[in-house]
């Protein structure tokens, strides 16, 4: 398998970059996959998106999120975007450590991507639990699962906690909140594919991150995005002192 990665350089990654001016200030930051996401089946096609993934293939790699899995809508999205690498951030699990019956489903649209694009890369997003957690989620299973069909793996924060539910829905990610260390650190030591650390990382704990887990990569979306009033982040804008500091934290670790 092909490897689409650089050992030397720890990858930052960030999301909910959709405009083609946000890209290019995300290259200029040095960001090295710039990430955008489609929010539904029914606004699969987006043409400041597929400019916004024009502009981060000129100095960068894009990677691109559809918010669905119905094949023949991801097909059509990758011809009409055409990014770098196609990300898949399924739930994939029903709780207390029971695959879901959909993974089945879900290898297969892997299976064809691969071969209907074989130039796109394929980032599959891993759930782990918030810290004290992971017990409820068979994460090396899906792991094993998805390593034979994907070139990346994303490891992120998935909620337990049955009083709260996942802010994107169905799928996993933008929950501000950092994963067990301890678990991605496992899942990353027996996975022979390289992973990506997500989950509330933050130009304050990346760093730290990189340190204790080791990943090729670091993602950020929530603790880089501009915050409103109360405190709370603003979908689909980015903090660019926030970005720039968190390419700074990752780098400095590369020196």
């Amino acid at each position: 398998m092909e490897i689409f990665f650089n050992m030397k350089d720890t990858i930052v990654q960030i999301y909910e970059i959709q405009t083609p001016h946000e890209a290019e200030e995300m290259i200029n930051m040095g960001v090295d996959h710039i990430g955008s996401v489609l929010l539904s089946q029914d606004s699969w096609k987006v043409s400041s998106v597929r400019e916004a993934v024009r502009v981060a293939k000129q100095g960068a790699r894009s990677t691109l999120i559809p918010l669905f899995s119905d094949q023949d809508t991801v097909f059509r999205t990758l011809d009409y975007h055409d990014p770098d690498i196609v990300h898949f951030c399924d739930i994939l699990t029903n709780g207390h450590n029971i695959v879901s019956e959909t993974c089945k489903e879900l290898t297969d649209l892997q299976e064809n991507v691969r071969k209907r694009f074989p130039e796109i890369k394929i980032m599959r997003a891993i759930p782990i639990a918030q810290t004290g957690m992971t017990d409820h989620i068979p994460t090396l299973e899906l792991a094993r699962i998805f390593e034979p069909l994907s070139d990346y793996f994303l490891i992120d924060t998935m909620l337990v906690n049955s009083a709260k539910h996942q802010p994107a829905g169905a799928f996993i990610g933008i929950t501000g909140q950092t994963c067990d260390w301890d678990m991605s650190k496992e899942l990353l030591n027996n996975s022979s594919v390289p992973v990506i650390l997500a989950g509330g990382l933050s130009p304050d704990n990346v760093s730290e991150s990189i340190r204790y887990v080791g990943p090729v990569g670091v993602d950020s979306c929530t603790q880089t995005n501009a915050v409103d009033g109360n405190g709370q982040p603003i979908r689909f804008k980015k903090d660019l002192e926030k970005v720039k500091h968190f390419v700074e934290e990752t780098r400095k670790l590369d020196a």
